[in-house]
């Protein structure tokens, strides 16, 4: 399935030289800038429900991270900070002048939090949905000592996740949504796209390599945030499933966080755009 099958009308995608790598893009919309960067295992097709109306607000920009969907699979870069600079160098490329606001799902959210946290000046809006953190909390909550997830650790386990997923991406991709979402959120079609674009050892790579930086991504958060807090205003959406917000993590280290629970699973977006985008809407207003 190609980017056409879903892309909204009035988005045209562009292939963009950044950070030494190229990335593909969608962009559409005009006024104020607006980043959304999806999570794993998605690529940009994540926001297409919401791409249209927040499109009438903003120029919305919405690229594959590296590694995934259309965007370029380097072997390594894939440190938050320096994902961060690859989207900084799309919105030069694209002359898009900050500050920007910049929304995240999962680890796109671990991405806007890097960026926010690295260069304050150029984000005017900080929106994370439904993420753990490095360096705020994420390290206790993958510790499966004390009963925390166990995925994480094994996804950081360099070549064996290629290895054994490899030939069962639909099965597991079609678990995973499902466990995660509320029923009838994803079609076939949907859950066929996303296995198509982590088939195959190298996508898989590309893919799991996100999760392979997140301790050196927990160090960088925490030296970048000590002694000085995020300025501004941030948005920290929860899930009904997880029962919890970001907010809690954040609080020590913004001056202004509010708090939300989306009435969904993991999957905000796809599961209740309606809510998503009058929740952004009324945040960034």
């Amino acid at each position: 399935m190609s980017t056409a099958d879903w892309l909204p009308d009035g988005f045209t995608i562009h292939r963009t030289a950044t950070n030494n790598i190229h990335l593909s893009v969608a962009v559409g919309g005009s006024g104020p800038v607006l980043v959304l960067l999806h999570g794993w295992p998605q690529t940009s097709r994540a926001w297409a429900r919401v791409m249209p109306a927040l499109a009438q607000r903003h120029t919305v920009v919405v690229p594959d991270l590296r590694g995934t969907g259309d965007s370029d699979r380097p072997e390594d870069g894939y440190a938050k900070t320096n994902q961060a600079n690859d989207i900084r160098g799309i919105l030069t490329t694209l002359d898009l002048n900050g500050p920007v606001a910049v929304a995240g799902h999962d680890i796109g959210s671990m991405v806007a939090l890097a960026w926010a946290a690295a260069h304050p000046d150029e984000v005017s809006h900080l929106i994370l949905v439904d993420s753990l953190l490095p360096g705020l909390g994420l390290e206790e909550a993958m510790n499966v000592a004390e009963g925390g997830m166990w995925h994480f650790g094994f996804f950081m386990t360099p070549h064996v996740p290629e290895m054994l997923f490899d030939g069962h991406e639909l099965e597991f991709l079609t678990a995973t949504f499902t466990a995660m979402s509320n029923p009838g959120t994803f079609s076939d079609d949907d859950l066929a796209a996303y296995a198509q674009a982590y088939t195959g050892r190298e996508r898989l790579r590309g893919g799991f390599e996100h999760y392979r930086t997140l301790l050196e991504d927990g160090r960088e958060n925490r030296a970048l945030l000590t002694g000085r807090k995020l300025p501004m205003p941030v948005l920290a959406i929860g899930t009904a499933h997880s029962g919890t917000t970001p907010a809690q993590a954040l609080a020590p280290h913004a001056d202004h966080v509010q708090g939300a629970l989306a009435p969904t699973g993991h999957f905000v977006v796809e599961e209740d755009a309606d809510w998503f985008t009058n929740t952004m809407t009324e945040f960034l207003t």
